[in-house]
């Protein structure tokens, strides 16, 4: 992959090619060609022209290994290539006239091995030079005519073609001009071929100038009898250009030149004219055919495809979902239906089974004769022929009488009230009957059985009318009739709880005694900086950068938090709610990945509809919650949405930072509704806010209170702190909210009077006196009255006594502030990646390839709603590949390098900023979703997966403009290949870049890396370090323009060939490098995905 230099490293030794074209002649096969094109020639010329290539074919086993050697970076095909170059079989014109001008001396007259070999060195030897250096007949005591450019002399000597000798022999003998088709370099006197594409006219002399054209050499002085030969050199196109076929024109032989057609257009060097497309302009002479036609199409197709991509993705999005809207409502029929048969079932076997009962308890009574004939096994239709049977010392008319009334009255009843329960009790036989029943009544047993199966048959047909026409949200009221499932409870307790703050030796928590019991919910609240969110950090184990003593017991056991993940709730203060969803999807898409993996999609439904229906979000459940950047739902309605997505996962323990914050009062309470009820099903609810209105106060069933520094002022029920607080002597004044008096004093805003005889600092203190727990000696002494109690307003507790003893030094508070910041590294490095805690929620939520399936859905309806912004970033490319295209046309000295520079500089920087928002816009989301158990591979391969569409899709729209402006040799899937695995590479170190840099450096790194990097690949100096070569052959950007410089070289051939080799040989490419390049290409944006996925898991911030 390294540049090749010196005189032996073939800095133009490209000509050596001509060896090998000549070693690859086949004389039995060119014989029957020739007879086929040579018509003018005659028999004698066949005959010579078979024993000069036969004679040429020898210098195959001569030349063959050397050749592979020193040009095998440029020569893929040895036999391709000649076929290109040199196989005349179509027309051997050129060579039957110079047999015939030369007498039938030709063979005499042609190169041997040795000539060439010395040609070929020679050339290698110098840069840009046709003069060789001297040999047996050129040298500075003999010159001959035949050393001059363009002229060649005959062997004095017989010449054996077949020898494998490498001498030169000496030729001075009838020294005259080239042949047309032939080539005589200076200071050589032999002829050789010029190859397929090229023009060797005879030259004529310009007189002004005393050049001889078409070539560049003079005549020499003193020699008036000379005139111009032949060509004299073949080289790259700088050093020969007029040596090459020119644009416009085709040359079918080296001799003949034709001016293109209408309707054709011929490159340099064309030895054909190629038809132009449909469409495509092609005048007379074109050297390439203008395509730019179907650029425009292209460009107006696509533009009118992002259009309507643009303005009709929302309905996509709108259609797709009401076909999953009616998925689920029958998911929900189902429900509904099965239901429905599982209670009518139900009540008929209770129906019977207390009628058995009661058959038995009748057999006692009456007569056998009667209890035949009562027939119980239809039982639960209507019976009107039940004779009723009076009680002991009662009349039967008058029974008759009264029974039918109070029958009357009891159907009446149960119409009015379903849901009653009253004589219900049909054991009859029992002693204690009388005992039981309620007073003024004496119901008859067919009266009681007739009650009960009439309530039933009743409940059932209300259900069905209330089930008839239910719209989707009117499965909540059917799920309220449903068993609750009874989720494991979790009790933690936790027991002088103190952080502190590493390097500073600084309490944000200290002393913190309690408990938080299953099925209540508990408020947290106090001043700022009184450390709510760290105690909710330590609790979960989430504190990072402090030290931490005491216990937290979970279920009596000292055990992780995150061991219990994944039925624990996490309600963070800010709203991470996914903007470009709407409010059911976000909540449907965390019900799916955290609830457990065996619970039917129906019953899932249900939880979801529950939740909606608590949190009151019906009438926006189809919304799209909103970004910045598009207005959606409000922002009490968001704090909602992200409460549901914790309680749509049935957690045990439910943790909320700050819920009421931005919410009214009636939102607050239809919030601690929700949170209510999710207490009576055993959750157990711990909730952070500020000063709550005296309602939103009642609600809660327990009550802690922190002053600044971590200390517990109080902490036990609602409806005892104002008795505790009392007992000190503060009291709250009347019409005053009870916490945020008790908040103004703990930040000092109220003065305790001197007659409560407590200071603020003693608050803490006296909460752990009254408790029993034990008090560190230092806050003993405010009790004592050994410290002033004045600045009652400060933060006690928050350092240990001695820390402002003395001023430190800057530079020990520099060294304490690093210590600190390596020390929060280090433990956050350790929770997120090296922490492996055992799983005792005994929940088995879906693996990581169900959740990569529901990722991979979300990630491809928010790509389907940022349709707009992709179709920009199409449109972009669009308009870079038009520009480039245009602008940097092919230059066939340098096969399209620079305008492929600028491609992989644009086309890197393109796909990179836009790679970068698929992580760098989520980052919150994800923190949030992996701390709650979510599969961290499922997420990033489901956004890698989606992205795969633009790495397929991207080159297409660029090489859609840049190839039809540009029109290179190359093929369109050559360069498609190029650019899919560039967009596949630079994609995946986009995502290096996103997630673990901020927004702003991210996007700085990917605008210099492409460029940076490109000018490291392209430097080029002789003087070059190999270090810089070394870091050269590790960029990308290399291996991408390497691949795009090799697929447009190989369709150089024939006269191009020396042109090729001498590029890829400056450029330091290797033509058998192009799969390798590409491979690299991929390597490279596999393991940069790596990486990523590495960093996204072990450098999160928590």
């Amino acid at each position: 992959m390294s540049k090749r230099e010196g005189p032996n490293k073939t800095k133009n030794v490209a000509l050596v090619i001509i060896v090998v074209f000549f070693s690859c002649i086949e004389g039995p096969r060119l014989v029957s060609c020739q007879k086929n094109g040579a018509g003018s020639g005659g028999a004698g010329m066949e005959i010579l022209a078979q024993q000069m290539y036969k004679a040429m074919s020898n210098y195959t086993s001569i030349f063959k290994s050397a050749i592979k050697k020193e040009l095998g970076y440029c020569i893929l095909d040895v036999d391709a290539d000649w076929d290109g170059a040199f196989n005349f079989t179509k027309d051997l014109t050129f060579l039957t006239l110079c047999a015939q001008e030369m007498k039938g001396d030709i063979t005499q007259r042609m190169c041997t091995a040795g000539e060439i070999e010395a040609y070929a060195r020679s050339f290698a030897s110098r840069s840009r030079s046709t003069i060789m250096k001297p040999n047996i007949n050129c040298n500075m005591s003999s010159w001959v005519n035949g050393c001059e450019p363009g002229w060649g002399c005959k062997a004095n000597q017989k010449v054996d073609l077949d020898s494998k000798k490498k001498e030169i022999p000496v030729r001075s003998a009838e020294c005259q001009p080239c042949c047309e088709g032939f080539f005589c370099p200076h200071g050589i006197t032999c002829m050789i071929p010029c190859p397929l594409g090229s023009y060797c006219p005879r030259a004529q002399l310009n007189k002004t100038s005393g050049i001889c054209e078409p070539y560049r050499y003079q005549l020499p002085p003193g020699k008036d009898n000379h005139t111009c030969g032949g060509a004299n050199i073949w080289a790259d196109v700088a050093s020969s250009g007029e040596m090459f076929c020119s644009a416009g024109s085709f040359c079918p032989s080296t001799i003949t030149k034709n001016s293109c057609n209408k309707g054709y257009y011929c490159r340099t060097g064309s030895t054909a004219q190629e038809r132009c497309f449909r469409y495509a302009s092609c005048e007379p002479k074109s050297t390439n055919q203008n395509i730019t036609a179907y650029g425009v199409l292209f460009f107006a197709a696509l533009g009118f495809l992002l259009i309507i991509i643009y303005n009709c993705s929302d309905q996509v999005i709108a259609t797709r979902e009401r076909r999953q809207a009616k998925s689920r409502e029958r998911a929900a029929a189902s429900v509904r239906e099965s239901q429905a048969r599982e209670k009518w079932k139900t009540a008929k076997e209770t129906a019977k089974k207390h009628a058995v009962g009661l058959q038995s308890q009748l057999s006692r009574t009456f007569s056998r004769k009667k209890t035949s004939k009562l027939d119980l096994k239809g039982f639960g239709s209507k019976h009107t022929d039940l004779p009723p049977v009076a009680p002991a010392g009662a009349s039967t008319s008058k029974g008759k009488k009264k029974d039918k009334s109070n029958l009357t009255n009891i159907i009446n009843d149960i119409e009015q009230d379903p849901d009653s329960q009253e004589g219900f009790n049909v054991q009859i036989g029992d002693k204690n009957v009388k005992k039981h029943a309620p007073r003024g009544k004496q119901l008859h047993t067919q009266s009681q059985i007739f009650k009960y199966a009439y309530g039933q048959i009743e409940k059932e047909k209300a259900l069905q009318e209330q089930t008839k026409n239910m719209t989707f949200s009117g499965v909540i009221s059917m799920a309220n009739d449903i068993e609750i499932r009874k989720r494991p409870t979790i009790e933690v307790a936790f027991k002088d709880l103190t952080l502190t703050l590493k390097g500073k030796n600084k309490h944000l928590l200290r002393c913190v005694t309690g408990k938080l019991h299953p099925g209540r919910v508990s408020a947290v609240m106090g001043p700022s900086g009184a450390g709510k969110t760290t105690f909710l950090s330590a609790l979960t184990g989430k504190a990072t950068g402090c030290h931490t003593t005491g216990q937290v017991l979970v279920n009596g056991k000292e055990s992780s938090m995150r061991s219990y993940k994944k039925i624990i709730g996490f309600v963070p203060q800010d709203d991470i709610v996914h903007g470009n969803l709407t409010v059911e999807e976000n909540l449907w898409f965390s019900a799916r990945c955290r609830l457990s993996a065996d619970l039917p999609k129906e019953e899932k439904v249900l939880v979801v509809e529950r939740v909606i229906e608590s949190l009151g979000l019906q009438a926006i459940r189809d919304s799209l919650v909103g970004t910045v950047e598009k207005r959606g739902i409000s922002g009490g309605q968001r704090k909602r949405v992200n409460v549901g997505l914790e309680m749509v996962m049935e957690p045990s323990l439910l943790i909320l930072d700050e819920p009421t914050s931005g919410l009214d009062s009636s939102s607050s309470q239809l919030l601690l509704r929700a949170l209510r009820r999710e207490a009576l099903e055993g959750v157990n609810i711990c909730v952070v806010l500020h000063q709550p209105s005296y309602t939103l106060f009642k609600m809660f069933d327990d009550f802690i209170l922190l002053a600044k520094g971590g200390l517990t002022v109080y902490h036990g029920p609602v409806n005892k702190v104002e008795e505790y607080f009392s007992s000190m002597g503060i009291v709250v004044p009347d019409r005053v909210n009870p916490p945020d008096y008790y908040i103004d004093i703990l930040e000092g805003i109220i003065k305790l009077s001197a007659s409560s005889g407590v200071n603020l600092k003693q608050l803490p203190v006296r909460w752990m006196l009254h408790n029993g727990y034990p008090v560190p000696m230092d806050m003993l002494k405010t009790v004592e009255g050994l410290t002033t109690p004045g600045g009652d307003g400060s933060a006690h507790g928050a350092a240990t006594p001695g820390q402002d003893a003395g001023a430190s030094s800057f530079a020990g508070e520099l060294w304490q502030d690093v210590k600190c910041n390596v020390e929060m590294k280090r433990d956050t490095l350790q929770l997120n990646f090296l922490s492996s805690n055992d799983d005792l929620s005994d929940r088995k939520t879906p693996g990581a390839f169900t959740q990569y399936k529901y990722f991979l859905g979300r990630v491809g309806k928010q790509r389907l709603r940022e349709a707009r912004t992709q179709a920009v970033d199409f449109l972009i490319l669009l308009l870079a590949g038009l520009c480039l295209g245009t602008l940097a046309k092919v230059s066939d000295e340098s096969f399209g390098a620079t305008g492929y520079t600028y491609t992989v500089i644009a086309v890197s920087l393109l796909s990179k900023i836009a790679a970068m928002r698929s992580f760098s816009m989520d980052k919150l989301h994800y923190w949030r979703e992996s701390a709650s158990g979510m599969s961290s591979l499922a997420y990033f391969l489901s956004k890698d997966t989606v992205d795969h569409f633009s790495t397929v899709v991207k080159p297409l729209f660029y090489l859609s403009m840049f190839y039809f402006f540009n029109n290179p040799r190359s093929t369109v899937t050559d360069n498609y290949m190029v650019l899919l695995c560039l967009v596949y590479c630079v994609t995946g170190i986009a995502y290096v870049l996103a997630i673990s840099l901020q927004p702003g450096p991210a996007q700085l790194w990917s605008v210099l890396l492409p460029v940076v990097l490109t000018l490291v690949a392209t430097y080029d100096n002789e003087e070059d370090s190999s270090i810089v070569r070394f870091l050269s052959d590790l960029c990308y950007t290399k291996w991408a323009l390497e691949a795009f410089v090799i697929s447009n070289a190989k369709r150089y051939s024939g006269v191009w060939l020396i042109s090729r080799c001498g590029a890829l040989n400056s450029y330091g490419y290797d033509l058998k490098h192009y799969n390798y390049c590409l491979l690299l290409l991929v390597v490279t944006g596999a393991i940069s995905r790596m990486l990523a996925f590495f960093c996204m898991v072990t450098f999160q911030k928590k």
